[in-house]
Formats: C-alpha cells, sequence, structure tokens
C-alpha cells in the first residue's frame, strides 16, 4: 500500500493524505510547516488562531509519528517558539534524542534578543531500535589564509582527516539569501542541511517523507543519496515546481560508491563509518599534523595514485 505513494509528489492535504498511509512504513519523517507568521505563500494563508494552529499541529505531528518505523526517526523544523509546543506533543508520543540549532540569523525584532537560530526538533520512535550514524564536516578554517580556525594545541597528531564529528550545533550551513538561487517559496531550506540530515538517519534506498514539501529539498536531497521520497504540499504552483526540479536530478551524490553531501563541490557531509573507503579516494597529508595548513582533497571519481600524492607532498615542500 505504501508503494503508490513512493517516489512521488503529492498534491494535497497533508492530513489527508497521511491518513492514507500504513503505520510504520516511512523510514524517516521531516516537517518544515508554515511559522504561523503571516508569510505569504502561494495559495495558503499563514495566519491561524493561536489554538487552531497548534491544534492542527498537533494532527500532522501525530500522524508522523504512527508512520514512522520503529527504527525510524522524526524531525521538525520551525522557530524556538513553536517547537516548545511541538516538543510537548512529541513527548507523549515519541523519545527526544536533540534540539538541533541551526546557526541561521535573521533580522533584529525590536524589544528582545536577536534571533540567531532555527531548531530541528529530533526524536525517535524506538531508541533501542532507531537508526543513527555519527556524520562528520571539514575542518574549519580561515578562508584567506586556509589554516585550521581552532587551536588544538597538541591533539593535532590525533585530528581525523576530514573533519570532527558534528555536534548538535550547526553553524557550517547558511540559509539561502539571494533570490538567483531561491524558487517562488518564502521559506526554502538549503538542499545540503536535509542531506545531513538523512546521511545521519537513513540507509540507501530508505524513505524519507515531508509533509510541507514546498518546491522540493527533501525529495530532491533524498534523491540525489539514493534514498526514496514522500513528499505533499497543498498548494499546485510549488508541487509542479518540484516534479519539474525532480526530473532533472539523478542520485550520483557519491566518491565512489559512498553516499556524501556536496556543496560548491566540495563535500560537506560524510558518514564516519564510511571514512575507510573514501580515504581510498583522497589526498592525506603524509604528517597528520600538516593538516593544520593542508586541507585533504578528494577526486570524486577514480582513487587516488601514490605517485599523485607523492608529487603533492613533493610541491608543498618545494
Amino acid at each position: 500500500m505504501i508503494d503508490e505513494y513512493v517516489n512521488k509528489i503529492i498534491q494535497g492535504d497533508c492530513l489527508e493524505i497521511m491518513l492514507k498511509i500504513p503505520d510504520n512504513s516511512v523510514d524517516v519523517t521531516f516537517a518544515d510547516p508554515p511559522f504561523n507568521l503571516g508569510k505569504k505563500y502561494n495559495g495558503y494563508k499563514d495566519n491561524k488562531e493561536f489554538n487552531v494552529y497548534l491544534e492542527w499541529c498537533n494532527k500532522w505531528i501525530y500522524e508522523m509519528f504512527r508512520i514512522t518505523k520503529p527504527t525510524g526517526s522524526i524531525f521538525v523544523h520551525n522557530i524556538p517558539k513553536w517547537l516548545t509546543y511541538y516538543s510537548n506533543f512529541l513527548n507523549k508520543a515519541a523519545y527526544f534524542k536533540h534540539w538541533i540549532a541551526w546557526d541561521a540569523q535573521t533580522a533584529p525584532m525590536g524589544k528582545s534578543l536577536q534571533p540567531s537560530h532555527y531548531g530541528i526538533l529530533y526524536y525517535v520512535k524506538n531508541p533501542k531500535e532507531r537508526k543513527f550514524h555519527e556524520i562528520r564536516y571539514p575542518h574549519k578554517r580561515c578562508r584567506k589564509c586556509g589554516y585550521l580556525l581552532k587551536d588544538y594545541g597538541g591533539k593535532k597528531a590525533s585530528l581525523h582527516p576530514f573533519g570532527p564529528l558534528i555536534s548538535d550545533v550547526w553553524t557550517d550551513i547558511h540559509r539561502i539569501k539571494h533570490n538567483k538561487y531561491r524558487d517562488e517559496h518564502p521559506c526554502q531550506l538549503p538542499t545540503h542541511l536535509l542531506e545531513r540530515i538523512i546521511l545521519m538517519s537513513t540507509d540507501e534506498n530508505d524513505i524519507v517523507l515531508d509533509p510541507f514539501v514546498g518546491t522540493g529539498t527533501t525529495a530532491i536531497a533524498a534523491k540525489r543519496l539514493g534514498r526514496k521520497f514522500i513528499g505533499i504540499d497543498i498548494d499546485e504552483k510549488y508541487v509542479n515546481i518540484t516534479r519539474n526540479k525532480l526530473s532533472k536530478e539523478t542520485s550520483n551524490s557519491k566518491v565512489g560508491d559512498v553516499w556524501v553531501s556536496f556543496y560548491l563541490d566540495e563535500i560537506l557531509t560524510i558518514r564516519d563509518k564510511d571514512w575507510v573507503k573514501l580515504a581510498q579516494y583522497s589526498l592525506i597529508p603524509e604528517n597528520i599534523k600538516d593538516i593544520d595548513f593542508i586541507k585533504t582533497k578528494f577526486n570524486k571519481h577514480t582513487r587516488l595514485l601514490k605517485y599523485e600524492k607523492d608529487r603533492v607532498l613533493q610541491i608543498h615542500n618545494e
């Protein structure tokens, strides 16, 4: 029964569609719902009365929980105000794992602290069965000189060649600020944000569902990473944009046979367990302490031969 929805973008009310999806049938559910801040969507008014909005949220959150597998995860993105209410709903049914703080500075609101992050609630259905992969992101470096920004002192010899394990504060992914990179949607998320979540919580061919898919970020991220997707949106225009974008996407976000997340042709997120395979495609400084000023590089398509590594080191020494 789930097969009729897989790898499709469905136009309709998310509650009506999710009610038709069987229990325990989806690996990950992710929602980025309207924030109820009066934003201008194409065919939706984002201005429900306070209690009406929360009652509606309670319903789709429960449906996300119901259709998620025992091994699966539930992610909800919003501003902190609403997440405090969402967590109250989710605590009654699921198990809290993290509040991920996505560092995405917004405009000052007046008479308050300047908002500087969005939150992503991360819950699981069964903590003993949940699927989770530790993930890594590149070492932070000076944009001009290339040196590591963090001083590791005497611990440089134990540094990972690619980068550290991710924490629950994500500062390396930025909002889409320029209109030339945006679709006609007021709340479009960057694709590599969803790719990180998907790499962390799924395996190849797992199903990812987004009940507010908008212009397709979640579905595109899933397809690029060899996962299946179900996208739902009430707006015909957004559905058509998503379908058109998906028709141009391929499942090829790989180095060798390892799924990774790219941004501007650089690897942004990897699974820790995949490093052994990825290392075969990398140029790593012979002395790991040199990672301080030499960035590990990758050849996306072919393994790097030893003479290539030696030549890089020779050039550096010269």
